[in-house]
C-alpha cells in the first residue's frame, strides 16, 4: 500500500471542507417507515409545476429501498440543537426502543412521509426519479409541502464535526 494520497482522498478531504446543512430524510408508505442523516440535499428549481429538490441517499442504507418502493420522501433540516437526533438517524446512538423516530416528535405530510415537529423546515416530495451514481442514490422529488419553524439556526456539519453558525 501506498502512503500517496489517491484523487480519492483528495476529493474526501475536500469535501470535509465543505460545510452543509444536516438534514434527515424520511419517508412511509406500504413499503414501510425509514429516515436516515444526509448532508447532501439542495433544491433543483424554483419553478416549474411545482419546486424540486433532491437528496443523496446512500446505496447501503436501509432506508433507500422504502423511499424508492414508497415514492415519497420528506427532507427535514435540523436545528442547531438537533444533533442528537442527527446521531440516531445516521445511528452513531442507538435508536430509543429500538426505532429511530422515537428520538423526536413526528407528525404526517401529505405524502405520508413523516416530518419532524421540531425541524427548522420540512420539504415533503413525492419522488419522480432516482439515479444510483457511485454509492449514492440521486433521489429527486417534486415538492408538495413546506412547513418552516418561526425561527431558529441550521445545524451545519464540516471538517468530520458538528458546526454553529455565527451570528453577524
Amino acid at each position: 500500500m501506498s502512503d500517496t494520497p489517491t484523487l480519492r482522498d483528495d476529493f474526501i478531504e475536500g469535501m470535509s471542507r465543505a460545510a452543509a446543512s444536516v438534514s434527515v430524510v424520511t419517508t412511509d408508505g406500504p413499503a414501510g417507515r425509514a429516515g436516515v442523516t444526509v448532508s447532501a440535499m439542495t433544491s433543483i428549481s424554483a419553478d416549474g409545476e411545482r419546486p424540486t429538490m433532491l437528496a443523496c441517499v446512500n446505496a447501503s442504507s436501509s432506508a433507500l429501498p422504502l423511499i424508492l418502493e414508497n415514492g415519497c420522501f420528506c427532507i427535514n433540516v435540523l436545528r442547531i440543537d438537533q444533533n442528537d437526533v442527527s446521531d440516531v438517524f445516521s445511528s452513531r446512538l442507538p435508536a430509543p426502543g429500538g426505532d429511530k423516530f422515537n428520538c423526536t416528535e413526528i407528525e404526517a405530510m401529505p405524502s405520508g412521509a413523516p416530518r419532524l415537529v421540531e425541524a427548522l423546515v420540512s420539504f415533503d416530495c413525492v419522488l419522480v426519479s432516482a439515479e444510483k451514481h457511485g454509492t449514492h442514490h440521486i433521489c429527486i422529488g417534486a415538492v408538495d409541502k413546506v412547513v418552516t419553524a418561526p425561527e431558529g439556526s441550521p445545524l451545519l456539519y464540516g471538517m468530520r464535526r458538528y458546526l454553529r453558525a455565527e451570528k453577524h
